[in-house]
């Protein structure tokens, strides 16, 4: 394993080239090999063109089960005809002389979403998927993965992140499993469907210099003229994922959550874009924490325009929201995810900030401050106010992602994991700097007022680590391991890796020869921290094939792969529903 994590580093992170056909895993090994005959059976994806950007036909799928179809175009009145001409005339003209500028990798669609970031079509329930090996009694419900699968093809800029919300999930029953994709249906996602052609700006490959802030006032313009309505929100609802209050919830952290459904034969439906009963007034971030002992809901919500930039509030199990938080910022910044532990919460304040005038001056709205020192803010999860908070500085520190946090009180210490990644804004920014996430131990000291932070990993066996998760019962609490996906060659996913937090060994899961996942799922199966298994979609990109692999999270030997009828794309965040949740779905 480490020969090949060796080689793996040294992969260029754009790297699409072709890998030899492997065979495939055998069962009850963590040792990767294949057979060639497992899926003979399996429908083969219509995209299988690597180098070129191809989109398929997005139509949606009419079923039984299905809960929108095609919108008719809006009517429109002559006035609102002539405007939507001449601000197509506009858009093509900026669209014109748009290309003729070099776009950095970070924002170049044919690298953004080619091989198998590119978008696949929605696909109706398939039951009784093929399966070698034997899924586990205990797995009983649905995994659900979220992503971004943009509808049209982009006529300029485009980020990983700006794709539309497409769900992919595994139902699983009585060792048998079906599986479906669909679009989340946002508001943003209807009404460009209607139109036929993307008229929402993108936020992070859209919105950069003057042709960015031009695309804002020629939406706004649209929108003052009644062809599109932004009052209902212009999310895309395509990072996160939570089951709370009996709800599924599918979320990006410019907009409301959206509430989606799973149907008895495991189709999606979405309901809705979801206010909480009309208590939730602002945005809400896509990593919300469910207290696995109280049943909470803590969350945050950013502004990247007027004060107070930053929010925190929850939910009581029975969806009652807390008042706001106000969170004193300086500067707008980008909170992607914070970190609960039993008494506190802990916000982080760092590098990565909103410069809406660099625009001005042609540059990305999202940078980082070289001059800003990190922080993390530790709050009494129950306080009505921030004037108690504790801002502890932690110096050179950007974290994307926590995994978990949890409270010393012999030290008087709060102990925050997460993977620490240099340099800080290189996921939207193009960088010449070698990207490196670092899984780190950061110590706050409530006493002192100091922090310390070290790599967990063991010398000569750091990897890139980033997605993934603790047991969720211990969310907030001591826990000993962590299951993370092993980002090389980014920003693909070749394994994973069971890392023991205290002691830095680690084990490695690698998915097999030319064959990349994502984010790792810890399902648990008992009381033990450690027992339970990794759910992982896995593509083979010799094959052009996908699956889910189910390995053992105590032994680490695959179990199961079951087979899929389609290509799953890389995407981002999931979550499971158990069958007695499923049972009571509003």
């Amino acid at each position: 394993m480490n020969a090949a994590s060796s080689s793996i580093t040294k992969c260029n992170i754009y790297n699409q080239s072709r890998f030899t056909s492997s065979p495939r895993p055998r069962l009850g090994s963590s040792t990767i090999s294949y057979r060639n005959n497992l899926n003979s059976k399996i429908t083969h994806s219509a995209i299988r063109t690597r180098s070129v950007l191809r989109f398929p036909d997005q139509s949606p799928i009419q079923s039984p089960s299905s809960s929108h179809s095609r919108p008719s175009p809006p009517n429109q009145s002559l006035f609102q005809k002539i405007a939507a001409m001449a601000f197509d005339a506009v858009e093509n003209s900026l669209t014109t002389l748009e290309k003729k500028k070099k776009l950095p990798k970070t924002l170049d669609p044919n690298v953004q979403i080619s091989g198998n970031f590119s978008p696949v079509p929605e696909q109706p329930v398939t039951h009784f998927l093929p399966v070698t090996g034997k899924i586990p009694k205990h797995i009983q419900g649905v995994y659900l993965r979220n992503g971004a699968n943009p509808l049209f093809k982009p006529t300029s800029g485009h980020h990983l992140f700006d794709g539309d919300s497409m769900i992919h999930a595994v139902k699983f029953e009585d060792g048998l499993a079906s599986y479906t994709c669909k679009f989340t249906e946002t508001n943003r996602l209807t009404q460009e469907r209607a139109i036929g052609k993307p008229v929402f700006p993108k936020t992070i490959g859209e919105l950069h210099g003057q042709f960015g802030i031009a695309k804002l006032i020629l939406f706004y313009a649209r929108g003052l003229c009644g062809l599109v309505d932004v009052s209902r929100g212009m999310g895309v609802a395509n990072a996160g994922l939570v089951y709370f209050n009996n709800r599924l919830l599918a979320m990006s952290e410019d907009d409301l959550p959206y509430h989606v459904r799973v149907t008895r034969s495991g189709d999606l439906e979405t309901v809705g874009r979801y206010d909480f009963d009309e208590q939730l007034k602002a945005t809400m971030i896509a990593h919300p924490k469910l207290d696995p002992v109280s049943g909470e809901l803590f969350t945050l919500s950013y502004d990247i325009v007027k004060k107070p930039y930053l929010k925190y509030f929850r939910f009581s199990p029975d969806g009652k929201k807390s008042d706001d938080v106000e969170i004193d910022l300086k500067t707008p910044t980008m909170v992607h995810d914070f970190a609960i532990t039993e008494n506190f919460v802990v916000i982080p304040d760092q590098q990565v900030v909103f410069k809406l005038s660099e625009m001005v001056t042609g540059g990305t709205p999202m940078v980082c401050d070289e001059q800003k020192v990190s922080r993390f803010g530790v709050l009494n999860k129950y306080d009505s106010d921030g004037s108690d908070i504790k801002w502890i500085d932690v110096p050179d520190c950007f974290c994307f992602h926590f995994w978990n946090a949890w409270e010393e009180k012999e030290s008087d210490e709060v102990i925050v994991i997460g993977s620490c990644m240099t340099p800080a804004d290189s996921i939207f920014n193009e960088s010449n700097e070698e990207l490196k996430s670092v899984l780190s131990e950061i110590r706050l000291n409530l006493r002192t007022g100091k922090s310390s932070r070290r790599g967990i990993l063991l010398p000569g066996n750091e990897v890139n680590l980033e997605a993934g998760m603790v047991n969720k019962n211990l969310l907030g609490r001591k826990s000993k391991y962590a299951y993370l996906a092993i980002a090389e060659p980014w920003p693909k996913v070749s394994g994973f890796a069971k890392v023991d937090l205290f002691t830095g060994e680690t084990s490695k899961f690698i998915y097999g020869e030319s064959k990349y996942g994502g984010e790792p799922f810890f399902l648990p199966s008992s009381d033990s921290e450690e027992d339970g298994h990794i759910l992982a979609f896995v593509h083979d990109e010799t094959r052009w094939e996908s699956e889910m692999q189910i390995v053992n999270a105590k032994t680490l030997k695959l179990e199961a792969i079951v087979n899929l009828p389609t290509r799953v794309p890389y995407g981002f965040h999931g979550t499971f529903v158990t069958a007695d949740d499923l049972a009571t779905q509003v």
